[in-house]
């Protein structure tokens, strides 16, 4: 698999004038998760700027406790891949990605909280997370944005964001699976 790294996106375009920026439609999940999941592929090296940015100015102010934080998430994370080669947790995960990296989180929590710095951990690592999902939900996406996340999905290009959502899950016909269970539901 031959994987590239996404280009910097210039920053008049990752933060310009508010007319590109609108409220989700909340009731149109599936509408939502593609702006996400589209925004997150041509934004990644972009996100992952703004989250090296945070994550070194909390390193900064904290460093035992950064580091201590990411060392657990990896090895809490590596350790449910890991597991995912379990039929049931397969499966879990499969059928409810969303709550899987919910475990993944919770579990790392626990995990900190034994040895101190949670605070730190959840400003450091997860406050630079919460923007990227609101800038990835805010932001509208453009013409040139569409054409690279098709590039992406048909497999013309492979980069770390895309293996990261395939890892994850969080492929457009899941979601799709999930909104028609939710429609039943409230049906």
């Amino acid at each position: 698999m031959d994987v590239s790294i996404a280009p910097l996106r210039a920053w008049d375009d990752f933060f310009p004038g508010s007319d590109r920026f609108a409220r989700p439609d909340f009731r149109d999940i599936s509408k939502w998760n593609n702006r996400v999941v589209s925004n997150l592929l041509y934004y990644q090296t972009n996100y992952l700027v703004v989250a090296a940015m945070m994550i070194s100015v909390v390193g900064f102010l904290s460093p035992f406790n950064m580091i201590l934080g990411g060392i657990v998430v990896v090895l809490v994370f590596t350790g449910f891949v890991w597991a995912a080669h379990n039929d049931i947790l397969r499966r879990m995960k499969k059928r409810y990605p969303t709550t899987f990296v919910m475990v993944v989180m919770l579990a790392s929590y626990f995990l900190i909280s034994m040895f101190g710095g949670v605070m730190v951990f959840v400003f450091g690592i997860t406050f630079p997370l919460l923007l990227m999902f609101i800038h990835a939900s805010l932001r509208l996406r453009n013409l040139k944005n569409k054409l690279e996340n098709k590039m992406e999905g048909i497999g013309l290009k492979k980069t770390p964001m895309g293996i990261v959502l395939d890892a994850l899950e969080q492929q457009e016909e899941n979601i799709n699976k999930l909104t028609d269970y939710i429609s039943k539901v409230k049906e």
